[in-house]
């Protein structure tokens, strides 16, 4: 039997013999055409701006190569493109549950395969660079990231450049393993990706998670996780910066699917200019099988200025009250008022006062990512954001003209 029978099969029936299903997550299917085209009032499409996505969810055509590829790999890990009939697509359970995803599965001619042997420990992160060189042709691409038993190790993923990007990424953490897994959306501001990412955790594995977005015109992320044997750990962590216009959708569906099982998610976003506009849907399903687990997610928006939006939904799904805990929270909000009034009896400007609020918003999730050559440059990369709009934060002109 192939990776992807396998696949099939544990679609149509669950561990009991019965079929799974989920208020929560949609039906999946490889067949493109069991994924209408979306119009906007499905509930997993009610949030992003389909005129946007250049036909990624309808029909332009998925052949393009306005991208290229580079990999930067610690010895010992290896990385190569294997054609789909030799690949081990499907490993982590992937199941595409809409059409973007489910049309990347069909347009696929190979598959990106990152391998981290058993028992390695890596002293330094295996990068990806995907860059894009033009967003005028539709391109395609799936990754496999599979970290091996009681291995421990980092992976990152960079996107840059100008792209029409939809992509299916698969992780795999096998029994005993821990894998970082760092996702850096840095696209350029005319850049258009739509990415279906599955995780599969082992026994007594750990996976974190990590999903930062400053780039791109529309990005729309969709997470989900299961787990393969009791013992399995995810933190899903997540930061994100929107600016004018932008649209940036962070999906999550993590899938208790294994007893003594954790998950722990966190996303912290800010939004500065007029349409600005966030999204952050986390989902939660807890299986009758399910027991002794623990659970909680937590999503907190900033919002800087007039004209933004933060859309924040947190799910939960309990089919067993034999839990550890479970529990979930959402907030929208400005600026904390007392602190910047602390700030500035203390002499600090509002200029400056604003920037360390937003700051010190941040760098505990940046902290709680723990991979030092990234702590700097994503905490540089708050700093750009701020810069480009600090005058819009402050209202402050010199002459009439706005100043920083």
């Amino acid at each position: 039997m192939t990776v992807l029978d396998s696949v099939k099969d544990s679609l149509e029936m669950g561990p009991s013999g019965d079929r799974i299903e989920s208020h929560l997550h949609p039906e999946g299917s490889f067949d493109v055409e069991d994924h209408a085209v979306p119009t906007g009032r499905e509930e997993i499409w009610r949030f992003t701006p389909l005129r946007r996505l250049k036909g990624l969810h309808s029909d332009a055509p998925l052949d393009g190569d306005a991208f290229k590829v580079e990999l930067d790999l610690p010895e010992g890990v290896t990385g190569a493109s294997v054609p789909v009939s030799d690949s081990q697509r499907g490993a982590s359970g992937l199941v595409p549950t809409d059409r973007v995803s489910a049309r990347v599965w069909e347009a696929a001619t190979s598959v990106l395969e990152l391998t981290v042997p058993d028992d390695y420990v890596g002293d330094r992160a295996a990068t990806v660079r995907v860059v894009g060189t033009g967003v005028d042709v539709a391109s395609a691409g799936h990754l496999l990231v599979r970290a091996g038993k009681h291995s421990r190790s980092t992976v990152v993923v960079d996107y840059s450049g100008s792209a029409t990007w939809a992509e299916n990424l698969e992780i795999v953490v096998e029994d005993g393993a821990e894998l970082t897994f760092v996702a850096v959306h840095g696209w350029a501001d005319d850049a258009v990706h739509v990415v279906n990412q599955h995780a599969s955790v082992g026994r007594d594995a750990t996976l974190k998670h990590v999903a930062v977005t400053f780039g791109g015109d529309v990005v729309r992320s969709d997470t989900s996780v299961e787990y393969a044997g009791p013992g399995g750990s995810a933190e899903l962590l997540g930061l994100y910066f929107a600016d004018e216009g932008q649209h940036i959708e962070h999906r999550l569906f993590v899938d208790h699917t294994a007893p003594k099982t954790k998950s722990h998610v966190v996303y912290k976003g800010a939004l500065q200019g007029e349409g600005a506009h966030t999204v952050w849907i986390g989902n939660v399903l807890i299986r009758k099988v399910a027991e002794g687990i623990e659970t909680y997610e937590e999503n907190r928006n900033l919002v800087l200025t007039d004209g933004c939006q933060a859309d924040s939904v947190p799910n939960l799904e309990i089919e067993t009250g034999e839990i550890e805990g479970a529990g979930h929270a959402s907030a929208t909000g400005r600026f904390d008022d007392e602190q910047l009034f602390y700030l500035r009896s203390r002499g600090v400007s509002e200029t400056e006062a604003r920037r360390l609020v937003v700051h010190g918003f941040f760098n505990d999730l940046i902290r709680k990512i723990d991979v030092p050559e990234l702590e700097a440059k994503l905490t540089e990369t708050v700093e750009a954001e701020l810069s480009k709009n600090m005058s819009v934060l402050t209202g402050a002109t010199e002459n009439g003209v706005p100043t920083a």
